[in-house]
Order: C-alpha cells, then structure tokens, then sequence
C-alpha cells in the first residue's frame, strides 16, 4: 500500500478512537466557616425639657437604641455631663446652670455607671444584631433644685452613653 492510502486511514483511525475517549475527572470538597465576634451597635436619641418656668417639675424621656449579638451580655452606662457629679447633673449656659438627673426606665435609680458607688447602669442581653432594643432614658428637672432666679437661657449639657459587653 502505498502511503498516500495508509495515512488518511490511520487518521481516520485516530479520530474515531479519540471522539469515544473520556475525561477523567476526581473531586475533593473544602469547609467553609465564620467565626462570629462579639459586637454591639448603640445609638441615642437628644433628651429636651421643655417649658420649663420653674413653677413645676419637668420630666421627659430619651431612648437608647441597643443592637448587640445573639447572647451577648451588656452595660449601658451614662456620663454625669459637666457636672462630673451623678446627683447633681447639670445643663449650663456660661455660669447659670439648672440641676436635672437622668434614671433607669420606670424607677429612682440614677443611671451612671457604677462610679463611685452612685448611679447604676441599664443590663441586657443581645437578641442578635438585627434585633433592636431600646432602653428608656427618664428625665426630670425638679423645681426643689432650681428654685433659684433661672435666667431666660437655653440650657444644655452633653451626656456619653457606653456600652460594655
């Protein structure tokens, strides 16, 4: 046989054997994992007494907004503002200043952060970062405190609300 006949069959050949060949293939599988780090999200609302002439006690409330992971244990506490004093907060405007406090939701417990032996955090536990909690603030402007001549002047005072977990 000539060549010019042998190598169109043998490629022919070749073909045929290579279209009914098969891949081989081999898996292997891997872990996917997440460790979840304790974390906590907090936010506060501005706390405004309003309308107050001295004649009458003013109380008002705030919110503090809690996000924290499922399980995880906090303290929220509260700053004692400029007065650096939890019994006698104060808001102040140049040296005139009016006497106010700020207490856990729904008691007299003046809500601090343990300092000193006075005022006490607000506790909780996380029900997962996309589970909000909110912890009422209660405030209250006593005339007792302020019964001396209140200039006609906006008051203010900055209070840091800390979340330990």
């Amino acid at each position: 046989m000539s060549m010019k006949i042998i190598a169109p069959i043998a490629a022919g050949v070749l073909l045929a054997m290579a279209g009914s060949a098969q891949a081989a293939t081999k898996t292997t599988q891997f872990q996917v994992s997440a460790t979840v780090a304790k974390n906590c999200i907090i936010n506060a609302a501005p706390l405004s007494f309003v309308g107050f002439d001295g004649s009458v006690d003013v109380t008002s409330s705030s919110t503090i907004t809690v996000r924290c992971t499922n399980g995880t244990a906090y303290d929220v506490n509260l700053s004692t503002g400029s007065s650096n004093d939890f019994q006698t907060r104060r808001m102040i405007n140049g040296t005139a200043y009016l006497e106010y406090n700020l207490y856990v939701n729904g008691t007299n417990t003046i809500w601090g952060d343990l300092s000193n032996g006075t005022g006490r955090p607000a506790t909780g536990t996380g029900a997962g970062l996309g589970t909000t909690q909110t912890l009422t603030v209660d405030g209250r402007l006593p005339v007792t405190a302020n019964n001396a001549a209140a200039d006609a002047l906006t008051f203010t005072d900055v209070i840091t609300a800390t979340i330990v977990y």
